[in-house]
């Protein structure tokens, strides 16, 4: 979705079912689309530390909300550069979102702390779910 993105707007337009005018009217530049994009799944991912921190223990709310997190960077690996500035720029449009994310974060590390965990086999299941997710 950043400059370089091999996907047309065309194309895009074309797999949302929308016509072309359509798509740059409420997306006039890649960079919206793209922030759309992100803030959408940025989103999703805080939500899902919400549901992990209401329906799972702490340390395995950590674990599978980590694991998610990787399968998301790894998926948008073409935009973790602008991901990584936009959570230190108040003035981003994905800085909301971002910073939302770093926020469950670091209450689900808390919550799980507080549990006595993460426990060390627990922080080896993290490294190896950032190795090995796909």
């Amino acid at each position: 979705m950043t400059s370089g993105c091999p996907i047309s707007p065309r194309d895009i337009a074309r797999h949302a079912d929308v016509g072309l005018a359509t798509l740059l009217r409420h997306f006039p530049t890649r960079e919206s689309l793209s922030d759309a994009l992100l803030r959408e799944n940025l989103n999703a991912l805080t939500q899902k530390a919400r549901d992990l921190e209401a329906s799972n223990p702490p340390d395995e709310a950590l674990v599978s909300w980590f694991r998610e997190g990787v399968a998301f960077v790894r998926s948008y690996s073409g935009v973790v550069a602008l991901m990584a500035s936009a959570h230190e720029d108040p003035e981003s449009a994905l800085y909301a979102s971002c910073s939302a994310v770093r926020e469950s974060g670091a209450r689900l590390l808390s919550r799980a702390q507080a549990a006595f965990a993460p426990r060390g086999d627990y922080l080896l299941a993290l490294m190896t779910s950032a190795i090995l997710t796909k």
